[in-house]
């Protein structure tokens, strides 16, 4: 039986008042979120909340969030509060993007759907690391590690990005997921509703299981899409990229198979899955311009996040396979790379949240061991996804167990998972449902890439969730076939 929060968290740190004493009040977005946006249009507002929930008459932060509003007043159901994973996007343009991938019409009459910033991001209260161009963090990807003294590196420069963000920002402890669960709390009151719904992708799934855990009796339709399998992303969960990768690289291998007179990278599946090894190895051994072998294996990872990018995929392998082995790096300019990196938000909110929602494994052999065991195990991405992280030597330390999943609360949960997902693989979906126990159902595309529902061209799976979205009646468990 799952537990609520944190054991006497909810009185430690009241999750949310009762009401914000004042209304969201709509007016122009950003231009940056007006072009992003187009032709879309949306409006835009801000929510005051807490920097710490613990004090909440301290230090105020400012929300802002978008919204596409319902123009059917008779069909209007309420709000439908958008994620898009991270954490450290902005999700402000979400509704827009939503709406080009083709939300359907009933969805649009039957919410006001609102898209946000989320704490310490973007439009909202931006915080940061003060990461320049030359910061050898790599972002939300995790590094490979080719033998031992690559885990032993990469511990000196997690060490330094940790100790980095500790001393550039001491507002970065506040942010967690568990807060901004709190936070979506907040933005729900001064949206003036009772309940609210949820669409949340990747990481959007940990802070909709966060919300709907916290705050059961205030969630409406909650719809969880390519799940982290928790509330939060820890190692376990970060490893699980490495299955990921192994269960979806073939149905890229089988596309290249078919196209290998075009591209060149095998004749059949078990040549192109070659290929790969050969080239990450050659790269190891011999860094190109702008990419090594971790590099390569990263970008990898990252075009099997949508079918339709196995062909820049494959760009990128001709772009090895065609250069001249052992060509130099360009030298670096100084002046340029001590400049303030575009990624720095992104990127640091990605980190503080990540670090601060769970304990960390500190000893650098613990990675050693795990890396040594998921080389072995997951051979195309496992040394990279059980690399140390900066989280391992992390400043602001928790005192109290990362929130636990509710089961017991409305059975309005819709989960929604691909076969074949590259960093969150079928069984995060299997795990967020076994949690979730009768709260949940779970619904499976047999789909590869990153993200079902409006993000794969499955008719099943869309219909599965704008029926729900729309009428509310949760689905049985079931997989969606390939059209």
């Amino acid at each position: 039986m799952a537990a609520i929060g944190f054991s006497g968290s909810m009185f430690a740190a009241p999750a949310v008042a009762d009401e914000p004493a004042t209304r969201v009040k709509w007016g122009p977005c950003p231009e940056d979120v007006v072009a992003g946006a187009a032709p879309t249009q949306l409006e835009c507002g801000t929510v005051t909340v807490p920097l710490d929930y613990s004090t909440p008459d301290g230090e105020q932060i400012e929300l802002t969030i978008s919204r596409l509003a319902s123009t059917k007043p008779d069909k209007r159901r309420g709000v439908l509060m958008l994620n898009p994973g991270g954490p450290g996007g902005s999700g402000l343009t979400q509704p827009a993007f939503l709406v080009s991938r083709g939300l359907p019409n009933s969805v649009m009459d039957s919410y006001d759907v609102i898209g946000m910033d989320t704490r310490g991001v973007g439009h909202s209260t931006k915080m940061g690391c003060g990461f320049t161009v030359d910061t050898e963090y790599g972002g939300n990807l995790p590094v490979y590690a080719p033998d031992d003294a690559a885990v032993t590196e990469q511990a000196r420069i997690a060490k330094d990005v940790a100790e980095q963000c500790a001393k550039n920002d001491d507002r970065l402890k506040h942010l967690s997921t568990e807060n901004t669960a709190r936070d979506l709390d907040r933005i729900r009151a001064a949206l003036g509703e009772e309940k609210t719904s949820y669409l949340g992708y990747s990481y959007g799934t940990a802070l909709g299981a966060t919300y709907a855990s916290l705050f059961p009796e205030r969630t409406d339709r909650v719809v969880l899409d390519s799940n982290l399998g928790d509330t939060h992303l820890g190692r376990d969960g970060l490893r699980r990229y490495a299955l990921g990768m192994e269960d979806t690289f073939p149905d890229f291998a089988m596309w290249a198979a078919a196209r290998h007179e075009t591209y060149g990278l095998g004749s059949t599946p078990e040549q192109v899955r070659e290929t790969y090894f050969e080239l990450a190895e050659r790269l190891d051994e011999h860094p190109m311009p702008g990419i090594d072998g971790a590099q390569f294996r990263s970008a990898t990872l990252g075009l099997l996040y949508q079918r339709m990018q196995y062909g820049e995929l494959a760009q990128t392998w001709q772009y090895v396979l065609d250069a001249e082995e052992g060509a130099a790096p360009p030298e670096p300019d100084a002046a340029a790379d001590a400049a303030p990196s575009p990624s720095d938000n992104a990127w640091s909110v990605l980190l503080a949240v990540t670090c601060n929602d769970v304990e960390w494994a500190e000893d650098v052999d613990t990675y050693r061991s795990a890396v040594a065991e998921d080389r072995e195990k997951y051979p195309m991405y496992g040394a990279a996804a059980a690399n140390i992280q900066p989280c391992a030597f992390w400043a602001h330390e928790r005192t109290e167990p990362p929130v636990a999943i509710n089961d017991e609360g409305p059975a309005n949960i819709l989960i929604m998972q691909n076969k074949r997902d590259p960093v969150t693989p079928h069984r995060n979906g299997e795990l967020m449902r076994e949690k979730f126990e009768d709260r949940s159902r779970l619904v499976s595309a047999d789909e590869s890439g990153h993200g079902t529902y409006l993000l794969s061209d499955n008719s099943c799976a869309l219909n599965i969730g704008t029926s729900y979205l729309v009428d509310g009646e949760l689905p049985k468990d079931q997989v969606c076939q390939a059209d």
